[in-house]
């Protein structure tokens, strides 16, 4: 019988025992985990009621995969483009570096000449990184960029061991760790891309090919980093959730079980099922420091974690901004729009053309009054965007006082009213315009030339 052994946790200063030497099971059949995916039926969601300790960081951090994976959904971006999106990265970043890195593609020529244009911008953050699958010939790359960290693809579900990669647990396993091998020999930080965890055997594969890379980690003298990517956006953040499913079971696992330390675990998730702000922020919380993200959430099918709401959850569980300059984020959805050709969904949080536009006249009525009342927070200091109005048929003369003052920045005593006679002059025009059977938004040109016909005719 093994003797179990005591061990002082200098995190909780606690004395535990020592975790359970986990060793691959090598089976002959993958384990597809039918209780909660049966391809025919809604993934089901089972709780064991086990729940983990939070353990956020002390310094956590954002990383992006805009030129990486989300370039795996749109046409790919030029090395223009990417240039200015980095130096807007950059800028938003801080001076601290909380948007701590971001990585790019390797396989083709305008890949490596975009690399080499950000390379010699000589900025700071993000740090440049790439990504290739697990095979020597793609390493061979890496070291001709002059990198000093790269994704490496390691696929950990059955799903893609058995069926994508015709692998057993074992070979694939001994194959990963080669490439990993030549990674520590190069001197380059390997991050290993646990691909499509929330469907993986945890204790059968994960932790023991996690701590056979730790292992050699130590033995290099560099630390590894592990990227929990969870692939189908299966991951779910509540509290008691049974594994593979548990995002917080993932996150403390690896780390009470694989001996990663926090500083070297990274998530990475979809949206799938809408859960891919609130599993990063779950993450943070359970002891990733960092999550990946992607500008606007622009990724394979319904998306990756968007950069720009990890910015605010940031902010939200830091209390400070920590010198990221979020009025940047207005500026990229700009560049987007006018340079790239890629116009956001109005209702996008943060970014979208209306996510701080009413149209009822009763909110208009409150922001005319007092704008926190129907403001998520300082959106012209944050953003550079005042909250707005949009005329309809329901914005009434608050709505149309409040397009008034926001369209010419008319503020305390210079700002019109509701009773004022301009706005109740182009309020009887919109009212005879829907009287008449309009259905279309007033425009803005349309409410400036009845503004005209006011000042002209008083």
């Amino acid at each position: 019988m093994m003797e179990e052994k005591i061990k002082l946790n200098n995190k909780t200063n606690l004395l535990e025992m020592e975790s359970y030497n986990y060793k691959v099971q090598d089976i002959p059949e993958p384990e597809l985990f039918r209780q909660f995916f049966q391809y025919t039926e809604i993934p089901k969601v089972a709780f064991n009621f086990r729940t983990s300790p939070y353990g956020m960081p002390e310094n956590i951090y954002i990383t992006d995969s805009t030129f990486r994976d989300g370039q795996q959904s749109r046409e790919p971006y030029t090395t223009k483009q990417i240039v200015e999106i980095f130096k807007m990265l950059s800028k938003l970043s801080g001076p601290n570096g909380i948007i701590r890195q971001t990585e790019f593609f390797t396989y083709s020529d305008r890949a490596k000449a975009s690399i080499r244009a950000c390379q010699e911008l000589g900025l700071e953050f993000p740090q440049i990184t790439t990504w290739i699958r697990a095979k020597k010939e793609d390493f061979k790359v890496v070291k001709e960029m002059g990198v000093k960290e790269t994704g490496i693809l390691t696929s950990c579900s059955d799903y893609h061991i058995f069926y994508k990669l015709n692998m057993t647990r074992q070979q694939a396993m001994d194959h990963y760790l080669s490439v990993v091998y030549d990674a520590f020999e190069a001197g380059i930080t390997p991050r290993c891309h646990l691909e499509d965890i929330t469907r993986a055997d945890f204790y059968g594969f994960v932790v023991p090919f996690v701590r056979a890379i730790q292992e050699m980690a130590n033995q290099a003298g560099m630390p590894a980093k592990i990227r929990v990517c969870d692939t189908m956006g299966y991951g779910v953040p509540y509290p008691g959730v049974s594994l593979p499913r548990s995002v917080a079971g993932i996150v403390y696992g690896l780390q009470e079980y694989a001996g990663v330390p926090s500083e070297c675990l990274e998530w990475h998730g979809h949206n799938d099922f809408y859960k891919a702000v609130s599993n990063a922020a779950t993450a943070w919380l359970y002891g990733c420091s960092a999550v990946n993200c992607t500008l606007f959430g622009i990724g394979e099918r319904t998306g990756n974690i968007p950069l720009e709401a990890m910015v605010f959850e940031y902010a939200q569980l830091k209390g400070t901004l920590n010198g990221m300059d979020t009025t940047v984020i207005t500026d990229l959805a700009r560049y987007y729009d006018e340079n790239i050709g890629y116009t956001l969904p109005v209702q996008t949080p943060f970014a979208g053309e209306n996510f701080n536009v009413t149209r009822a006249g009763i909110h208009a009525d409150g922001l005319l009054k007092n704008e926190e009342i129907y403001n998520i927070f300082d959106t012209e200091k944050f953003l550079k965007r005042p909250p707005l109005v949009s005329i309809n048929q329901n914005s009434g003369a608050a709505g149309i006082a409040m397009w008034i003052n926001g369209r010419y920045g008319l503020k305390d005593d210079k700002a019109v009213t509701k009773d004022s006679k301009l706005v109740l002059f182009v309020k009887k025009w919109i009212d005879s315009e829907y009287e008449a059977g309009r259905v279309a938004v007033i425009g803005g040109d349309e409410i400036e030339k009845k503004i005209q016909e006011f000042i002209t005719e008083n």
